[in-house]
Formats: C-alpha cells, sequence, structure tokens
C-alpha cells in the first residue's frame, strides 16, 4: 500500500498485538477510543499502514457502506499490513467477497442455520455436554475443562451441524488451532489447510452420495445445482468448522471464567436461571474474546469517518471490540451488568459480514453454561485467577487450561 500520510494525516502507531494477561482489555484500544478514534496503525507483518476506527457508530457505519470493499482486499499483490505472516481465509469464501457474491454464499449457508436446523442441534449439544460432563464427574476434581469439556464439545456440534461422521472427528480436532494461530508459520499454516481441504472435498462428495440432514448436504446440493463452485463450497465449509471449534471453545472457557471470577454474577445466574440469555449476551459483550482485529476492508472512493477523510485506496480496519466498550454507548462498560439495556453488542460482527453462526454459538454458551451449573452447584476455580494459563499467539483468545474443582 502507498504510504499517504500527510500533514493532515496522523503519525502512525505500531501495534505489536501482544499477549495479555486473562481477559485485560487491550490498553492501546482503550486509549484510541479515548482520544484518537480514527488512527493511522502499522501491524507486525504485511505493508504500509492502515486505518483503525473503534467507536461504536463508526465501526457500524464502515462495516454497512459499500463504499467499502472487501473484494478490493483479496485483489491486491501486497500483503496490507496484518497480525500474521500467512492468510488465514481463503479468497473464495465468506470472508473477500462483497454483495451480491457475498449474499449468493450467504443464501445457501443459511439453509442449515434456520431455527429447525438449531432445534434439531440443541438436543444433540445437550446429550454431548452431559456425556462429557458425567466424564469430568469420574474423573473428579481438580478437572480441566478446556481438555474434558469446552474443547470437545464445540467440535462435537460444528462436526453435528456439518456432518461429520464420529469415526472422523478425532482427525479435525488439532487442525483448527494451528490455522488460527500466528505462531505456526505459514508453511505450517498451509499444510493444515490442505489436509482439511482434502479431507473437505471428501466428505461433500460423501454426501453427493449418501445425503443427510447436514451442511455438507446442503453444499453438495448446492454444487450439483450450480450455486457454488467447488473453491467456495470448500472454503465455505472450512471457515464454519474452524470457527466453529476453535472460537466456540475459547469464548465459552472465557465466559465459565469469567462467571467464576465474578461470583455475585454466579450466584445471580444459579438464582435466576432465566437471566441466562441475557447474561450470555452480556458476556460476550464484555470479554476481550479476540487479539487485535480481523480483516481490514478497502476504501473504492473518498469517505469520511468521525471526521477523518479516509482515502480511495485506504485500508480500514473495525473494532468490535472497541465498539462493545464505548463509553458514549453503554454506561460504565468495563462492568460486567446482566441487566444492562444498552444499544445491541457488535461480538457477531455487523453488516453483511454479521455471523451467520451466531445463534448456534449463542445456543452453545446457554447449554454449557447452565449444564455445568446443574451438575456442579459448588463449580470453583481450583487455582487463584493470577496462575491461570492462558494461550499465546492465538487470534481468539482463551485460557490454555482451566482447571477447576466442585
Amino acid at each position: 500500500m502507498t504510504d499517504t500520510t500527510t500533514a493532515q494525516t496522523p503519525p502512525a502507531r505500531f501495534w505489536a498485538i501482544d499477549d495479555l494477561p486473562g481477559l485485560q482489555f487491550d490498553p492501546l484500544l482503550d486509549e484510541l477510543l479515548r482520544d484518537e478514534p480514527v488512527a493511522r496503525i502499522r501491524l507486525p507483518y504485511g505493508e504500509g499502514e492502515a486505518w483503525l476506527v473503534t467507536r461504536y457508530e463508526d465501526v457500524r457505519a464502515i462495516t454497512s457502506d459499500p463504499r467499502l470493499s472487501r473484494r478490493a482486499l483479496a485483489e491486491r499483490t501486497a500483503r496490507v499490513t496484518g497480525m500474521t505472516a500467512h492468510q488465514i481465509a481463503s479468497h473464495a469464501g465468506f470472508n473477500y467477497v462483497d454483495p451480491p457474491e457475498h449474499s449468493r454464499l450467504r443464501k445457501v449457508v443459511a439453509r442449515a442455520f434456520t431455527v429447525q436446523g438449531m432445534k434439531r442441534l440443541r438436543p444433540l449439544a445437550q446429550q454431548t455436554a452431559d456425556r462429557l460432563l458425567d466424564e469430568v464427574e469420574r474423573h473428579g476434581p481438580p478437572a480441566d475443562l478446556m481438555a474434558m469439556f469446552h474443547g470437545p464439545m464445540p467440535l462435537s456440534v460444528v462436526s453435528d451441524l456439518l456432518g461429520v461422521p464420529d469415526e472422523d472427528r478425532h482427525r479435525l480436532a488439532g487442525w483448527p488451532d494451528l490455522i488460527m494461530s500466528s505462531g505456526p508459520g505459514p508453511e505450517r499454516s498451509r499444510q493444515v489447510k490442505a489436509e482439511l481441504t482434502a479431507y473437505i472435498t471428501e466428505l461433500l462428495e460423501r454426501r453427493r452420495r449418501e445425503p443427510r440432514e447436514d451442511l455438507a448436504t446442503v453444499l453438495a446440493d448446492a454444487l450439483d445445482n450450480g450455486e457454488l463452485n467447488q473453491e467456495e463450497a470448500v472454503s465455505v465449509t472450512t471457515a464454519i468448522q474452524v470457527s466453529g471449534a476453535h472460537a466456540v471453545r475459547n469464548n465459552s472457557a472465557n465466559m465459565v471464567y469469567a462467571l467464576l471470577t465474578h461470583p455475585q454474577h454466579l450466584a445471580r445466574l444459579r438464582a435466576e436461571p432465566e437471566l441466562l440469555p441475557q447474561a450470555v449476551d452480556e458476556l460476550l459483550r464484555f470479554i476481550p474474546h479476540r487479539n487485535g482485529v480481523g480483516l481490514p476492508r478497502v476504501a473504492m472512493e473518498d469517505i469520511e469517518i468521525g471526521g477523518v477523510t479516509i482515502r480511495a485506496g485506504e485500508v480500514v480496519y473495525a473494532s468490535y471490540l472497541a465498539a462493545n466498550r464505548d463509553p458514549g454507548v453503554f454506561k460504565d462498560p468495563e462492568v460486567l451488568d446482566f441487566d444492562r439495556a444498552d444499544a445491541p453488542h457488535m461480538a457477531f460482527g455487523y453488516g453483511s459480514h454479521h455471523c451467520m453462526g451466531a445463534q448456534m454459538t449463542r445456543m452453545e454458551s446457554e447449554v454449557m453454561i447452565s449444564s455445568l451449573l446443574k451438575r456442579f452447584p459448588a463449580l470453583r476455580l481450583a487455582v487463584e485467577p493470577e496462575d491461570m494459563v492462558w494461550q499465546s499467539k492465538g487470534l481468539i483468545r482463551g485460557p490454555q487450561s482451566l482447571p477447576v474443582a466442585w
């Protein structure tokens, strides 16, 4: 990207995206939200500089403005400044397309994310939770919920959605973590993505021969009908598998950790179980689930955001994390408040790229939290919060282990 810094353009800040302890909010985002809501940044990898937008209304504006393009990002010959040395998402999937292509992909996948589809998945999720917690109970305290519960359950639920046979699920267990990390490096990431692509291609072919009530069958039908091509079908399946297994694992563990370190909130949720859906939404807003930012967009013409002119061709990032902590929208945003009646959070994004799995993620979180609290009324951390070990270099934040007792 050409450096467009001028006398009117602020100097870029280098954002190292350091590992942060626990659920600490990124201090740079705090500072920018307060002092420089449309700022210039440089990230650890790639070339040039970019804009970072942090205030709620500005984030909503740029993520729903058709003058900002993801497709243009895919067409760049040089990699823009970013968080990893390797490309995470395929150019053929959701992340690098704009409407109407994006709408076409979403229309196909939405057939599996219907209300009826979620009704099919919820009892399967509950059965999985009960089975896993039986094993936790047999194991006895202390038990690591990351290994015994938060890891296997989301993998099982997303496998139920996709239609991955039980005997194949162990093959998928490690792939999402390696893809969604800045640590392994480009070569290992490419190798893992190639292995996952080969498996998904095999699964789609199997569903052409043996259709079932799952997403793989929906995508196989769309391939046969010409609604998707092979690369798109594989890319969409990969994205759902990776985010469904990796992101929900970490997000659900973060929620349980937050509850165990907020005893008054935990006690209230035990006393008022009907509060769970709104508690989950507030946890989604409150917890900084990811490191840094996701994919940016490219301005296709000059636009003004927050009183700042962004020139055509410049790259713009939006921080949903910061938007969820905007004090102009959320009263006392650093406080976990189950009675909050402020604006809707943006933990699942906004605009055309709003996460299609939001409903499923909420369902899983509700099942996991309610099942834990019912099974273990005295659930508590088995270590002091300061002794918890957290993952390093992950794009989605979460504990490395979550030792509990009861």
